[in-house]
């Protein structure tokens, strides 16, 4: 059996109880050396396996899980964040239904939600935005040719960028061309959730420029839209006393 499980944003607590479990118990660990923190191996039982997928490749990583699988040992595949965001699960999975591999996930708090911890922020405000965009900038990899930064920005939708910390003023650059101005409010938080986390407020016409003063060129979140500034919003009509639900009548008119 094949668990893939997210290890989360990167505090070694916010690993779910369940992944902590199957990590425990793992014959065999494969994990993104490069980006999952080492702290969470701590767990894993003696004699077991580690390898670091980092310096590996596709054909190598289901090589493992095979061999693991021949000799009837329990193998966890451990990805940063939750693996359903930029982990390339599906094409791991997909070999494994052709070799008659069973397997499983489990859920992993993604840095996104490490980010707006980090800044105590709700994506999703009232009369604000009620939808969050998460993308990431087109570089070595390419892009759909409809999902681009400038027609996401046309939303005006809370937006989280990954994997783009090289590419800001580019960001800055699509994203205005899309309709965010200069001052819309923006942030980057870089390693969300590990001890050496930073955190920093600034504008979508400043995103090159902080992150330069800070040197920060990898592993950071790019958030954009107003609810970053949280200035201005509705109160939530589930809370509001003149709003009846399901399990609450309405006490003021």
């Amino acid at each position: 059996m094949v668990h893939f499980v997210g290890a989360g944003s990167g505090a070694v607590d916010l690993i779910t109880v369940r992944g902590q479990k199957l990590l425990s118990e793992a014959d065999v660990i494969i994990y993104a050396g490069s980006l999952v923190n080492p702290e969470l191996l701590k767990v894993k039982k003696e004699g077991a396996q580690v390898h670091d997928s980092a310096k590996m490749t596709l054909e190598e990583v289901i090589a493992v899980m095979e061999e693991s699988e021949g000799k009837g040992l329990t193998t966890v595949r451990l990805h940063t964040g939750d693996p359903c965001i930029y982990g390339a699960i599906r094409e791991q999975m997909d070999i494994l239904d052709e070799k008659g591999i069973k397997y499983d996930s489990t859920p992993g708090v993604s840095a996104f939600c490490g980010a707006a911890a980090a800044l105590n922020l709700e994506y999703t405000l009232p009369s604000v935005t009620q939808s969050v965009i998460i993308t990431r900038m087109e570089g070595r990899t390419p892009m759909p040719e409809k999902e681009t930064i400038a027609s996401f920005a046309a939303h005006q939708a809370s937006m989280v960028v990954f994997l783009s910390s090289s590419l800001l003023t580019e960001l800055s650059e699509k994203l205005i061309e899309g309709g965010y101005t200069a001052d819309t409010p923006a942030a980057i938080v870089y390693k969300a959730t590990w001890p050496e986390e930073e955190k920093y407020i600034c504008t979508v016409g400043t995103l090159a420029q902080t992150a330069k003063e800070h040197n920060i060129t990898k592993t950071a979140l790019m958030i954009i839209g107003e609810a970053v500034a949280h200035s201005s919003y509705e109160r939530s009509k589930l809370y509001d006393p003149s709003f009846s639900t399901e399990y609450r009548a309405a006490t003021e008119s």
